[in-house]
């Protein structure tokens, strides 16, 4: 069910008109994103409250007639028993009204909260991770002249990564840095929110860790992704990134249109259960329930979407570049984006133990997704709707450790420190 404090705001989370006009090409994009047909339920439910509402508004309006014709009546003496009586019988009836129309509602709300952003028309169609389309290869792989180890040996050879006193604290998937490794952390954490702000214009902002359930509603994370957070005892959230954060801070705003866009960066820890993980990547820093990263927020024009993903993508690219790290740029399918998503790009960098690309960076563009949960509108002289809004990994600090301990690792266990980090490092050149 939606969070209590949700139950009878009614948000128009999907244009119920443009499902009316065209139920079919709704049902097909929710088939798309392997979802069930729905358009004819949300009819069915948008009828009835409609209706419901019209009783309600003219029910409402015969009340005030009767009033008015009590008051004359009895000005001019003459009887208005019926009339009191019918005003009796409206009185009961308005509150029954109400609580039909909150019934519908409620049922209209936790049916659109479930349902999926609607795929953008140049996103490829189908089912899973094997209908995505490879947009560029950036980088040569390096290649080594000996087996190359994985990132969870070569930290723990050096003492730089401890996974044992980890568990004995919190239990599976979670890593404490030591040392130099440590220090990687902080450096690129610096290093990235540097590139975002001075190159690409993004404004730094520090965020809660926590949140409420209206801000992981906002942003698509509740009701269906309730078991992949932690909830603390007061009610509140964990949030899984800072988008939730950096997104809701638009909620419920109407912004000039002069402002746009709003673009924000913000590194912070991340927390989530990998309730749907078990089995996967359960050695070393890949999936942990505890990681950190730097996150990009834009809030944009309707019509400036695709725009902003195009530029998100490339500040986020800018930094594996920098980096000098091997990877692709993935243009997810209509069956692999993330919920809130109607267009999104993985970064996957090289990752040499595996002999394979892994994820290291989503950037996707919701649309008016996230806008209409968390009613974030724009207005100018000559019109008014809902903001766009995106959210990009730039990038996950974890897998960036990773990616760095194998692409740069040496014969003799050491790791070279990409150049671009050495002034971050405290002029350290190599770890070990």
């Amino acid at each position: 069910m939606l969070p209590q404090t949700l139950f009878f705001i009614f948000r128009v989370m999907q244009d119920v008109k443009r499902i009316r006009e065209n139920p079919e090409s709704f049902d097909k994009a929710m088939e798309s994103r392997n979802f069930r047909p729905v358009a004819a339920e949300i009819i069915d439910l948008d009828a009835k409250r409609r209706e419901v509402i019209a009783r309600l508004q003219q029910t409402q309006s015969r009340r005030n007639e009767i009033a008015s014709a009590i008051g004359a009546a009895k000005k001019n003496g003459e009887d208005a028993a019926a009339l009191e009586r019918e005003a009796v019988e409206i009185k009961q009836a308005i509150p029954q009204l109400e609580k039909e129309e909150a019934a519908f509602a409620e049922k209209l709300n936790e049916l659109l909260a479930s349902i999926p952003n609607i795929p953008l028309a140049n996103v490829p169609v189908g089912r899973d991770e094997t209908a995505n389309v490879c947009v560029r290869k950036v980088g040569e792989p390096p290649k080594f002249d000996f087996q190359p180890k994985p990132h969870y040996e070569i930290g723990e050879a050096l003492g730089m990564i401890d996974f044992a006193d980890a568990v004995k604290i919190s239990g599976s998937r979670f890593t404490i840095l030591r040392s130099q490794v440590a220090k990687l952390e902080r450096a690129l954490k610096d290093f990235m929110l540097d590139v975002h702000t001075k190159e690409f214009g993004y404004e730094e902002i520090g965020v809660p860790f926590l949140v409420n359930s209206e801000c992981m509603f906002g942003t698509g994370q509740l009701p269906k992704f309730a078991a992949d957070s932690f909830q603390t005892t007061d009610g509140r959230w964990l949030i899984p990134t800072a988008e939730v954060s950096l997104t809701n801070m638009v909620r419920d705003m109407i912004i000039p249109a002069a402002k746009l866009p709003i673009r924000m960066a913000a590194y912070s820890a991340c927390f989530r259960s990998e309730a749907g993980a078990a089995g996967r990547d359960n050695r070393g820093m890949i999936r942990n329930h505890q990681f950190s990263k730097v996150e990009l927020v834009s809030v944009v024009h309707p019509k400036k979407g695709e725009e902003e993903l195009e530029r998100m993508t490339k500040a986020a690219e800018t930094i594996l570049k920098k980096l000098g790290l091997a990877y692709r740029v993935m243009l997810l399918s209509t069956g692999d984006m993330g919920f809130s998503a109607e267009k999104t790009y993985d970064l996957e960098v090289w990752i040499p133990s595996e002999n394979t690309y892994r994820e290291i960076s989503s950037c996707s563009l919701c649309g008016q997704f996230q806008a209409r949960r968390m009613a974030a509108r724009y207005k100018d002289e000559s019109e008014k709707g809902f903001v766009s809004t995106l959210n990009g990994s730039g990038l996950a600090i974890g897998r960036t450790i990773v990616a760095i301990l194998e692409n740069y690792q040496l014969a003799n266990g050491k790791v070279t420190i990409p150049e671009v980090l050495i002034p971050y490092m405290n002029g350290v050149k190599e770890l070990g």
